[in-house]
């Protein structure tokens, strides 16, 4: 019975902390159906609001301007990240491995105020026009942390002897590499870049910083619209946005899921690559 009552309350309490968390999205997502131009009563159904977004070919550009720079940075800090995390694995010694990850930690616990102001000084000290340049080392420079912690507990939880039959039975650095290593950590490296697309698309408060005149991003737009007063056209920007990042989430859960399953035969690939790298021995 009682066991019982925790279940409930467990699962009364999971359900007020999303809704807490989801409500505002909500409220936000159902004026921007609002025909009344307005966020205090809601008048009419109207799809006026997202006709505006996009009908605004500057808006259009900006959002061009986002994926962009959120692909670019999230594909160059997934191979920086894996590289790294790949680099932190091989150190063998416990207090240079800790030392390492604290220094990969500095830009995820560091206030984004004091990264965007670092970035801004030191492109302005080295004559780094700020725009497009800026922006996209500041998201890879702040995603590569990120790619190396997602990636880092697959690593470590690989069995050594997987490696260790690979380079037993003939296969050189490369093929241990490609036919055990990476097959292995697939689930990582996508949940990586996927955390580094997200976090690039939301990201506002390093670009505001290090975004010059005549370039900017969704981030930075939304909040110079939003101080200019209450349009609607905001919550349907903001409501697209939302739509888009749950897609990104409901596709990172699918590749994850197929990824497990190539995870759990890196094995037998491994093995596959020994093979291979005997028969070109001999």
């Amino acid at each position: 019975m009682n066991e019982t009552r925790k279940w409930r309350w467990s699962h009364l309490y999971l359900i007020a902390v999303f809704a807490i968390m989801y409500a505002p999205i909500f409220y936000l997502t159902f004026y921007s159906f609002n025909s009344g131009g307005t966020m205090h009563g809601y008048e009419g159904f109207t799809l006026d609001w997202y006709r505006e977004v996009f009908a605004d070919t500057r808006l259009l550009i900006i959002v061009l301007n986002t994926l962009v720079i959120a692909l670019l940075s999230g594909l160059m800090s997934t191979v920086l990240g894996v590289l790294g995390a790949l680099a932190i694995y091989e150190v063998r010694r416990r207090r240079t491995k800790n030392t390492l990850l604290s220094f990969n930690n500095v830009l995820i616990v560091s206030p984004d105020v004091i990264i965007g102001a670092s970035f801004l000084i030191m492109f302005t000290m080295i004559g780094i026009k700020l725009g497009f340049v800026s922006v996209l080392m500041s998201h890879i420079a702040f995603s590569v942390p990120i790619v190396v912690l997602m990636v880092l507990p697959k690593l470590q939880e690989m069995s050594p002897t997987l490696i260790d039959a690979a380079r037993d039975l003939g296969a050189s650095r490369l093929q241990v590499l490609t036919g055990v290593v990476l097959p292995f950590i697939r689930p990582g490296i996508f949940a990586g870049f996927f955390m580094a697309l997200t976090y690039s698309l939301d990201d506002f408060a390093v670009t505001f910083f290090v975004t010059g005149n005549g370039y900017s991003t969704l981030s930075v737009e939304i909040y110079s619209r939003a101080r200019q007063g209450i349009s609607l056209s905001i919550n349907a920007l903001s409501t697209l946005i939302f739509l888009f990042t749950m897609l990104l989430v409901a596709g990172y859960y699918f590749i994850t899921r197929r990824g497990g399953t190539g995870a759990q035969h890196a094995a037998g690939r491994g093995g596959a690559a020994a093979g291979a790298g005997k028969e070109g021995s001999r």
